[in-house]
């Protein structure tokens, strides 16, 4: 069994996607991660061109197995590669592996590069050598190289020969501009393979949306080493997303990558979340959605065997089956998800999904507010009820002059004794003094309110064509700092809708306690 070579470029090449930017502490982080996990390459960044790459190189993490890479060019035309600021730079660097790219397509050297195709074989074969003579081990990404081949061929492949001849360890063949397809990429890589006994490896961008599948084709073909990011962040439209090229090569084609997939969609949302972006809830594999259902026929036949519309467990990569509570729920998505939720079952499957199915026609959701339909059935079963009463709110907003505005939120609530608390709180929105009012007032006969953060808030205009009048669909996530839950609320009214939300997930929390004490 051939063994594949991931190596991870998220530090480097997915740094330069829309919206990424990494401190050194955070690349040190990331690192840790990806070594933890088995990957065996990790890209740092490009030593001598910015303040945090170098900070990084010169303080580089601790790294069990992987092996950290510098990145970096040829050297410039006209210049020895001993004199070159950016060859030695990379000497210079901590890292035990170089990577540079070199031109491969000889429009790119005549034209971008503006100098003659003998002269950047040149630059090839001198900078490969140099770092090598160094100690380094080289990985040569032949820049454009899908391209440059089927426009000459002889020179791309004279462009590989050039670092093979100086001593390249990795000839790594780029899809730079991310437009070719599967069939085109294993040619090519067959056509190295028979030509040259230098390892070969795949670099591949995703801006045909094919990027993984290219990279899975450079594989079959030979290939034993694949770059890419996680989660596909990267320029334009990103790169080979890891999180999907392992576990198909792992999972699918039972390769030998020397990692277990289990940890997949941890190391996903841990990377996701140090780089403080939201990942998309489709994502493959280590999506939030990758393995949600919410059609009555899917769940029913799930109910009976997993592998009707699942085609791998998701455990297998760290993942959880989700069954999502719609209109288009049938009993077969409510048993699983109170199987899901751990409710026992029983002979109220098609009130629950009429009730279901009558609120959302209202405007509710209740796929991703778990929490919410947790108390909807509950109170339908008469297994809680309501923990206090809300008796009235006011919100004051002022403005205290220069544009600034001020929100003050009164609220007074009761327990079921009777007992009524009057508080009021500040914000920096109406919302916020809301939810800071209902916890000062709430916290006095339920202390584990306290510990309750709110996390994510979200509204959604359900008939954008009332304009102001429209009904808004509130969701709302909070944490006790273990566990997670979302609640929903709607109305014509924003406040209106967030209180209904807030007050479900105070209500949540407080049964939850409850509940915890009685087992």
């Amino acid at each position: 069994m051939r063994e594949i070579y991931i190596y991870d470029t998220s530090l480097r090449d997915g740094a330069q996607g829309n919206g990424i930017s990494f401190s050194a502490d955070d690349k040190k982080d990331i690192a840790r991660r990806l070594d933890a996990f088995g990957i065996p390459y990790i890209e740092g960044g490009w030593p001598g061109s910015n303040p945090v790459d170098d900070r990084l190189f010169e303080d580089p993490p601790k790294l069990s197995a992987a092996k950290l890479s510098a990145f970096g060019s040829t050297r410039r035309p006209g210049t020895d590669a001993s004199d070159d600021a950016n060859l030695k730079a990379l000497t210079a660097s901590s890292a035990p592996v170089c990577t540079i790219f070199g031109k491969t397509w000889d429009f790119h050297v005549t034209d971008a590069l503006q100098t003659t195709l003998e002269e950047n074989l040149d630059m090839i074969s001198d900078s490969v050598r140099f770092l090598k003579d160094a100690g380094k081990e080289v990985v040569f990404d032949a820049e454009h190289f899908f391209d440059g081949y089927y426009a000459n061929r002889e020179y791309a492949m004279a462009c590989l020969g050039a670092a093979v001849e100086a001593g390249a360890d990795w000839l790594v063949l780029c899809d730079t501009n991310g437009g070719s397809l599967p069939e085109r990429i294993s040619e090519v890589v067959e056509d190295v393979l028979l030509t040259y006994g230098t390892p070969v490896g795949i670099h591949a961008h995703n801006d045909c949306g094919l990027a993984v599948a290219n990279s899975v084709a450079a594989v079959e073909a030979g290939a034993t080493m694949v770059q890419g990011t996680v989660n596909g962040i990267g320029e334009r439209c990103g790169n080979a997303d890891l999180c999907s090229v392992m576990p198909i090569l792992a999972l699918k084609l039972g390769m030998d990558l020397g990692m277990d997939m289990g940890g997949l969609t941890d190391l996903s949302a841990g990377i996701a979340e140090v780089e403080n972006v939201i990942r998309p809830n489709g994502l493959p594999f280590v999506g939030e959605d990758a393995f949600a259902h919410k059609g009555g026929m899917h769940v029913s036949a799930l109910s009976k065997d997993t592998r009707t519309y699942e085609h791998i467990d998701p455990s297998s990569v760290g993942n959880r089956r989700r069954i999502l509570v719609s209109d288009m729920a049938g009993r077969a998505s409510v048993t699983e998800k109170l199987k899901e939720l751990g409710i026992e079952e029983s002979d109220d499957s098609k009130q629950i999904v009429d009730r279901v199915k009558s609120l959302e026609s209202e405007g509710y959701q209740f796929e991703g507010a778990d929490a919410s339909f947790e108390l909807l059935v509950r109170k339908m079963r008469n297994e809680i009820r309501p923990v206090f009463h809300l008796r009235g709110f006011r919100l004051f907003i002022d403005s205290v002059g220069d544009g600034r505005l001020t929100s003050e939120a009164s609220i007074k609530v009761s327990d079921l004794g009777g007992k009524t608390e009057h508080t009021a709180a500040d914000g920096n929105g109406p919302v916020d003094a809301l939810d800071n009012a209902i916890r000062k007032a709430l916290s006095h006969f339920f202390p584990v309110i306290d510990g309750i953060k709110l996390t994510d808030y979200k509204v959604r205009v359900l008939d954008g064509k009332a304009a102001t009048a429209a009904t808004v669909r509130v969701l709302i996530t909070s944490t006790d700092g273990q566990h997670s839950w979302t609640t929903v609320g709607v109305s014509e009214n924003v406040i209106e809708a967030s209180l209904y939300a807030l007050l479900d997930s105070m209500e949540y929390a407080i049964y939850k306690e409850k509940e915890g004490k009685s087992q």
